[in-house]
């Protein structure tokens, strides 16, 4: 079975219970998410061998972080525990109607910003491994990280590795003196595959497509595609472009689909109206997930893939938490139209 390793910064989440605003009730949800760790966790409930790598303090707060990724059943033997540092740390306001989420990190001089290359032992991390993803979150964070995921691609490469990069542009954190566009398109020229959406290519890559708004809804299909078609003709490199397409009508409720520009052509997916959101956070990443395991599972059948991974990430605004926890089947199921909610006997 293909093995995907993932790599990146996971932190402990700490969210205000319900709608609640931040410290409204002196109680905090303590759970542990990250982009990269959100897909390998979603990749092992899928039934795929995944392997997640990062950096976490050598103490009971990292060695909680690890069991609850080992759980789920992704490889945490790569795992690199430094006595050095901190866990980083994100506060979650989840909006409700007309007033939308927020995120606030607390993050600096966490273990794996601080990390350097020489840290890693490429060698056994790419070990028995058939893909590896990475996101631009990671590389936002410090030179350092940016560093570790520039040779990590590169090592990827050099061992015949299909490298997806999620672009996940993060205003906040590009603070160290780099900008996104230097850095992720220097990454990106390793990618066989893009998954993004339209802000994400416009920050990172200096991509522009002006007639796209990302404040407003009714998303035009046809600027997607010369949008994808350019990053393709900027990086010949890369075979597959997946925007994600996300309709904010308010915070509860959302219009969710995606395109694809792929080796065999272009498609577009099946648009989801997802209404009562319980968590968005992730659905990215779910995305992803979906789509790395969609184009191993359907042997490169572009629109299939395309529409579990869309179906995927739908699925995921109904979990709390990071990590999509929904199996195949039920993915399959909302794909063929079944979406009463119905409990199932």
């Amino acid at each position: 079975m293909a093995k995907i390793v993932t790599l990146g910064e996971i932190m402990l989440r700490l969210k205000s219970p319900s709608f609640e605003r931040l410290f409204q009730s002196p109680v905090l949800e303590a759970t542990f998410g990250g982009g990269e760790a959100n897909v390998a966790v979603s990749l092992a409930v899928l039934g795929m061998d995944s392997r997640y790598v990062t950096v976490v303090p050598d103490n009971s707060i990292g060695q909680a972080c690890i069991n609850e990724i080992r759980k789920y059943g992704v490889d945490t033997s790569r795992i690199v525990r430094k006595k050095d540092g901190r866990l980083g740390i994100y506060f979650l306001e989840t909006g409700s109607c007309g007033r939308p989420s927020v995120v606030v990190y607390d993050r600096e001089q966490s273990c794996i910003s601080q990390t350097v290359p020489a840290d890693f032992d490429w060698e056994k991390i790419f070990a028995d491994g058939s893909w590896f993803h990475v996101t631009g979150i990671t590389p936002a964070i410090s030179q350092n990280a940016a560093d570790f995921c520039l040779q990590a691609v590169e090592q990827a490469k050099k061992r015949g590795l299909t490298v997806s990069v999620d672009l996940n542009y993060r205003k906040k954190l590009w603070n160290y003196g780099k900008t996104a566009v230097q850095v992720m398109t220097e990454l990106v020229g390793c990618a066989d595959v893009l998954v993004a959406n339209e802000e994400d290519i416009q920050k990172s890559l200096g991509i522009e497509l002006h007639s796209v708004d990302v404040a407003k809804g009714n998303l035009d299909t046809s600027s997607y595609k010369l949008l994808a078609e350019s990053v393709k003709k900027q990086f010949p490199n890369i075979g597959v472009v997946a925007i994600t397409l996300r309709e904010s009508f308010s915070a509860d409720k959302n219009g969710w689909s995606a395109i694809l520009c792929g080796k065999s052509g272009f498609y577009s997916s099946k648009k989801y109206f997802v209404e009562d959101i319980v968590d968005r956070v992730g659905a990215g990443d779910a995305f992803a997930a979906g789509l790395i395991f969609a184009l191993h599972e359907f042997s490169g059948d572009e629109q299939k893939a395309l529409e579990f991974a869309v179906a995927c990430s739908c699925l995921k605004h109904t979990i709390p938490g990071d990590f999509n926890l929904v199996r195949k089947e039920e993915v399959l199921s909302l794909m063929k139209g079944d979406s009463s909610g119905r409990v199932q006997r």
